[in-house]
């Protein structure tokens, strides 16, 4: 895992060679001029649909839902598709349940696509247009490489603008910056090494950074973390944090992290026991990122600290229990 995160620059590099390529499927479903946007996945690859879901809604101004691919699936049901643009997000490409999905999918009407890391995955022959991430071969059970691969290759494939790629130029070096900057890694490992439940939170672009980094925390240290939206967190489940429950904000620049900056600094001051990712404890490197790319970054130090406290607490990151690489579900 370790080895893995430490590659994404590299990844990210190569991924950004091929926008170009990415660019021509792009132009391909602009001209199918969707009516709205259907967003499919599972896990880690769900964080990186709903990043896609706030790109498309931002950017495009395009309603987008995130599937239940079990209403086809397990119910049988048969949408009107006719105009719907249905991507398909994993990172082999072989789960029954995203390959049935995208099959009815394309026999109801939509226009269908895939991004993965497996170009000949049984998701990606499913789907008329496919994406190839191209990050390698990924062994630690706990996805780092392939998701900000999704992330990079989803805002190639579906941002608005002319050129995203040319906005995304600088993203690796941001990248190297951000995972070389991790002194505060080690402190933040250490101070969770016996914390048995905590919360992330993050407001827009951020939000699915704190949904990925609790998922992080939860399969590789086996911590009880749950994640919520820091408008939600308001509703609620801020009544569960205290010093015993830590908060970790995922709080950068633009407008997501200026709506959630007044909530964290509130939460600390009441006594919560506070971790922010971004613009504090755990620095990103985002001068000169677009916002919308932040997310990208934004989980690099969430990684970093899951394989630290995992490590810490004397569990194996790279073979969490009851998990294995390629999920099947039905």
């Amino acid at each position: 895992m370790a080895a893995e995160i430490a590659e994404q620059p590299a990844v990210l590099a190569r991924l950004l060679a091929r926008a170009p390529e990415i660019a021509e499927v792009s132009a391909a479903l602009e001209r199918r001029a969707p009516r709205f946007v259907l967003l499919a996945a599972r896990g880690t690859s769900d964080h990186a649909a709903l990043y896609a879901k706030y790109l498309v809604e931002i950017t495009r101004r395009l309603p987008v839902g995130q599937v239940s691919p079990s209403t086809m699936t397990v119910y049988g049901v048969r949408p009107d598709l006719t105009d719907v643009l249905y991507v398909a997000v994993s990172q082999s490409g072989g789960s029954p349940d995203m390959v049935e999905s995208m099959v009815m999918a394309r026999e109801c009407g939509a226009t269908t696509v895939s991004v993965t890391n497996n170009g000949g995955s049984d998701l990606a022959k499913a789907a008329e247009f496919a994406v190839d991430l191209q990050a390698g071969p990924e062994i630690a059970v706990a996805a780092t490489k392939t998701y900000t691969a999704e992330l990079l290759g989803l805002y190639l494939l579906l941002a608005g603008g002319t050129n995203p790629g040319e906005a995304a130029q600088g993203l690796p070096e941001a990248a190297e910056k951000t995972l070389a900057g991790s002194d505060g890694v080690h402190a933040a490992a250490a101070r969770y090494r016996f914390a048995s439940r905590l919360v992330t939170t993050g407001r827009g672009y951020s939000y699915p950074a704190a949904c990925e980094g609790a998922l992080k925390l939860m399969e590789t240290s086996y911590l009880s973390a749950h994640a919520y939206s820091t408008a939600d967190l308001l509703h609620g489940p801020v009544a569960m944090l205290g010093p015993d429950v830590p908060l970790i904000a995922v709080v950068s620049p633009g407008q997501g992290g200026a709506a959630s900056r007044p909530v964290v600094a509130q939460l600390r001051e009441s006594g919560v026991d506070v971790l922010v990712v971004g613009d504090g404890d755990l620095p990103v490197a985002t001068a000169g990122v677009p916002e919308e790319l932040n997310p990208v970054l934004e989980i690099l130090p969430l990684q970093q600290l899951a394989w630290r406290l995992a490590v810490d607490r004397g569990t194996d990151p790279d073979r969490p229990r009851g998990l294995s690489k390629v999920t099947r579900t039905r």
